[in-house]
């Protein structure tokens, strides 16, 4: 687990940093594990606020560490690799809570992965991203490319997958990849910033806003209807009552 630090603040809101800066915090098998490891933590967390993932040092995530997994070529390897990061992420993109990806410095191949399965990214002016598996004869295997497709489009998309071609930061915002570009240095306190916005609302309303919007992503008749279920539930609730009370009351 020394590859993976997971932090809890007062808050409610969590930190995974992955931490192997010698290899640009890319993921061997142990690091692989241990990162589905805390993220299934954070999904037994019942009030967490948000969590937001980020790298030691100036690097996010450079994907798989292909030194260390070059030792294991066969297809039944490539299923293994496949299936614990893309299980991890299908877990993280289904976490209650708001996800924030805290891009510091490059993000690539399964880093680039990792970005696109958080809710939101924020980005350092100095930070780059890319879907280069293609450069290794290689495709995505982390869910990148289906959570890829709706951000820039099919165009984009297919450009970026093919052509294994490394974003700066502001082409990255241009085409909708990245929502915040924040100075260098800047990226894991401008989200941590973000989170404790979000934090500051019941957090019964920020989950049932991020499940609102999941839905109607796939399927927008389902979603006017759960919109409808969720509306009335949280306006019967107590802390809805005690919000209205605080709105009412805050020139006392």
């Amino acid at each position: 687990m020394h590859a993976i630090h997971y932090v809890v603040d007062s808050n409610g809101i969590a930190t995974l940093t992955v931490d192997r800066p010698a290899v640009k915090n890319a993921l061997d098998w142990a690091a692989m594990r241990a990162f589905a490891h805390t993220v299934q933590r954070a999904a037994l967390s019942p009030n967490l606020r948000a969590l937001i993932i980020t790298g030691a040092g100036d690097t996010f995530i450079a994907g798989g560490d292909m030194k260390d997994l070059a030792n294991f070529p066969n297809r039944a390897d490539g299923v293994r690799l496949s299936t614990i990061m893309g299980k991890a992420l299908e877990r993280l993109r289904a976490l209650p809570c708001p996800t924030i990806a805290a891009i510091n410095g490059p993000a690539l191949g399964g880093g680039a992965e990792v970005a696109v399965a958080c809710d939101i990214r924020v980005m350092a002016r100095s930070a780059t991203i890319g879907f280069v598996q293609a450069r290794l004869g290689m495709v995505t295997g982390w869910g990148g490319a289906r959570r890829l497709l709706p951000l820039v489009g099919y165009p984009m998309a297919l450009q970026l997958l093919a052509t294994a071609r490394v974003l700066d930061a502001n082409e990255a915002k241009e085409i909708g990849l990245i929502d915040h570009l924040v100075a260098p240095g800047q990226a894991l306190q401008t989200a941590q910033k973000l989170a404790e916005q979000m934090a500051e609302n019941p957090m019964e309303a920020v989950r049932a806003a991020k499940k609102l919007l999941r839905v109607a992503v796939t399927n927008p008749e389902v979603a006017k209807q759960a919109e409808r279920r969720l509306f009335a539930k949280l306006w019967a609730s107590d802390f809805r009552r005690q919000a209205v009370a605080r709105f009412f009351n805050r020139t006392k």
